[in-house]
């Protein structure tokens, strides 16, 4: 199978500020990355690629075409259920969720944009999908549903296989059936209770000692827990990640730094991002209410329907220490947030400064503190990167500014 997972300009726009830098299949939801777990769930052996919007990601994530191909949504949230249905879809039959909405298709057709995609599909046989799908269509979605999606890509992950043993024998575990450790990890005089949701351990991942995890949680290849650290669970940190504190329900997808003490929850963090020392984020209103946050796609703020939600914050965006986000913050990409009390509920991209006022980050600068920053991790700012960072500057919601920050 050669499939290829498209975005619409619905969920790109959105999915922001997440979906500046990666196609919406690249967007990580519990264990794994969208684009991973239909990799997972297709049984047969298969090409997977994505089909980008913008030019510049097109370039960093190409699509391959075959003489057939599987067009599925790219915000589709894929089961075992949806995925047999797709594999033995007839040709030219599009598969729609109750409401019409496309989930995907087979095709001998080249389709190069949505705009081919959407023009296509109108001359095809529909049929309809019997169960609810999941699509991804807002950034709160991703810690929303975390717990759900860690448990089913741990089932996912696991199936077959023997966990590593945990070698330390002052290493607490309640649930010990519900753990996984993968090849290479340390875990160090901690306690991991997994009675009643999973914990899995990530290859050459690291527990220091003193930590408290609680599952469901997901700790990703080469990532780490810092000594003394809580993790209330329903948590995923992503590859090469280094987390410290207290963390809750919160999604960082890789690379990032929250490695000292502060409270993160309910929250979304990109790659690249660090917080400082003592960075705190605010998931309740002190009267409860529900939360409202800044939503790329409307121009404005927007009703969550939740209580609890902490920050969204796109890649290589940072925080100096004792920063506060207040409820609800969403974060642009490569932005610098630093001083006293809480700054503004959305922060553009490319910003420099806090409560006193922002000024535009110098493009150069931006791309000479991301290369040194990924070049501690041994990765290379490449051309790519540096085109990745031009685009998004000049990007039409680079720079858009909510005018009242209230919720």
């Amino acid at each position: 199978m050669n499939i290829i997972l498209f975005d619409t300009p619905q969920a790109k726009t959105q999915l922001l500020p997440f979906t500046f830098s990666r196609p919406v299949a690249h967007i990580r939801l519990g264990i794994l990355t969208i684009f991973e777990k239909w990799s997972y769930y297709i049984s047969v052996p298969s090409q997977i690629s994505v089909l980008a919007r913008e030019k510049y990601l097109q370039e960093i994530f190409p699509t391959t075409w075959a003489s057939e191909n599987w067009y599925i949504r790219a915000s589709v949230i894929p089961d075992s259920f949806i995925a047999d249905t797709i594999q033995t879809l007839p040709l030219n039959t599009l598969l729609s969720d109750e409401n019409g909405m496309i989930v995907g298709f087979r095709t001998c057709e080249k389709l190069t944009s949505f705009e081919e995609i959407e023009l296509f599909q109108s001359r095809l046989k529909t049929e309809k999908y019997k169960a609810k799908v999941l699509f991804l269509k807002r950034p709160w979605q991703i810690f929303q549903w975390n717990r759900a999606q860690i448990i089913s890509d741990f089932k996912l992950i696991t199936k077959g296989r023997k966990s590593q043993p945990i070698s330390d024998a002052h290493v607490i575990v309640y649930g010990k059936e519900n753990i996984f450790v993968e090849e290479g990890a340390v875990i160090m005089a901690s306690i991991l209770n997994a009675s009643d949701a999973p914990i899995y351990i990530g290859k050459n991942a690291v527990v220091q000692e003193g930590s408290i995890i609680k599952g469901a949680f997901a700790l990703c290849e080469g990532a780490t827990v810092n000594m003394g650290a809580k993790m209330r669970g329903d948590t995923t940190v992503g590859p090469y990640s280094k987390v410290g504190g207290e963390i809750s329900n919160s999604v960082i997808f890789g690379y990032s730094n929250k490695a000292h003490d502060g409270f993160l929850g309910n929250s979304v963090l990109g790659e690249w991002c660090n917080l400082g020392a003592d960075t705190n984020t605010s998931n309740l209103k002190n009267n409860y209410s529900e939360v409202s946050v800044w939503s790329y796609a409307e121009n404005k703020m927007i009703p969550t329907g939740l209580q609890f939600c902490g920050l969204f914050m796109g890649d290589h965006s940072k925080s100096s220490i004792n920063t506060m986000f207040n409820t609800g913050t969403v974060v642009g990409f490569s932005a610098n947030i630093f001083g006293a009390g809480f700054p503004p509920k959305h922060i553009p991209s490319f910003a420099w400064g806090g409560t006193e006022g922002f000024q535009k980050y110098e493009l150069s600068k931006a791309q000479q503190t991301a290369e040194i920053v990924m070049k501690r991790r041994n990765v290379n700012f490449t051309t790519f990167n540096k085109q990745l960072f031009e685009a998004i500057y000049h990007s039409p919601y680079a720079f858009m500014s909510s005018q009242k920050d209230l919720s």
